[in-house]
């Protein structure tokens, strides 16, 4: 059974606003430094920090700017002068977003409610003065438009524990993607890389599951690039889907399918009651997939030892310790 740690892949490469690492990059000289980025996902991973206000020419201090008009299609104004900074915007995140897309980033998290880079709620003024929370940073805009899959998400949302193992779940499963399938552009890559991921996409939607399923079923119909851009797109799509304690729990009851004879009558009341009170709430996940793992570990059924369900992302994190 594989464990996801430091050494287990390559650091995946992740876009980041360049404030919540602590550089002094605000409009006000200051900083949004976010510890938890930094300091416990920033062993993990390696980040690409991105400033757009900074590296479209903007210089610290500068004046502070807000988005003005049409919720859809802003434009970005400083405060007190007015001076439309839209064009300048849009113009640099044209040719940063070209050279990101060489960095082959496997994720980005962005400074909420920031007028260039807030991903929801961004205050949008209008003719009168008066804002609505309705509106996307340009700069955001611009790479969810130009990476449509790639997962995304704001520092102040990354504090909720369900969005923050939904999407740290997510880059280290895409990066087991192009580490194991993607790169070697094998069928036979792909079809086992799916097969180790099944239990966890089932706990996300059997439903996109059996769609998956049924697009490796009919493989040989489809070149290979064809079939790995179908594929992921389907991977990150199930992915986003969030994991529910009832469809957790039926993912780990598929699984104690498969030595489920092998439990005494005790062992099997054990599991029942966990499960049921990790179904209420009354449980952290990390409880039965402990009692799992010990059981995986005792009996060694093949087809559950290498499920990457069992170790999805990597243990320094704790994340299962409040899912």
């Amino acid at each position: 059974m594989t464990q996801i740690g430091t050494d287990a892949l390559a650091r995946p490469r992740l876009g980041i606003s360049a404030c919540l690492l602590g550089q002094a990059v605000r409009y006000d000289g200051g900083h949004k430094l976010d510890r938890f980025l930094q300091e416990e996902l920033g062993r993990l991973v390696e980040w690409v920090p991105v400033c757009p206000e900074v590296e479209c020419g903007l210089g610290v201090p500068r004046e502070a700017m807000r988005l003005v008009g049409d919720p859809d299609s802003p434009r970005l104004l400083t405060h007190r002068s007015g001076v439309d900074l839209t064009a300048q915007m849009k113009d640099w995140a044209r040719v940063r977003l070209a050279a990101l897309e060489r960095e082959d980033l496997l994720g980005f998290v962005f400074k909420s409610r920031s007028p260039s880079s807030g991903l929801r709620r961004v205050k949008v003024y209008d003719t009168n003065g008066v804002p609505g929370h309705g509106g996307v940073g340009i700069f955001a805009r611009a790479l969810v438009e130009r990476f449509p899959l790639l997962p995304v998400e704001e520092d102040e949302r990354l504090h909720d524990p369900a969005l923050r193992v939904g999407f740290i779940e997510r880059i280290f499963c895409l990066a087991r993607y192009r580490s194991e399938a993607k790169s070697s552009g094998k069928i036979a890559d792909l079809i086992g890389f799916h097969a180790r991921q099944k239990i966890q996409l089932m706990a996300h939607s059997p439903a996109l599951l059996r769609e998956m399923n049924a697009l490796l079923a009919r493989a040989r119909d489809f070149k290979a690039r064809q079939l790995a851009s179908r594929y992921e797109a389907l991977l990150l799509q199930t992915l986003a889907v969030r994991v529910t304690a009832p469809r957790m729990a039926n993912a780990i009851q598929h699984m104690l399918g498969h030595f489920k004879r092998e439990l005494s009558a005790d062992e099997q009341q054990e599991m029942a009651e966990i499960l049921a009170q990790y179904r209420q709430g009354l449980l952290p996940l990390i409880v039965p997939m402990v009692l799992v793992q010990h059981h995986v570990r005792r009996f060694r059924p093949a087809y559950l030892i290498q499920q990457s369900v069992l170790a999805p992302h990597p243990l320094e994190l704790k994340l299962r310790n409040h899912a």
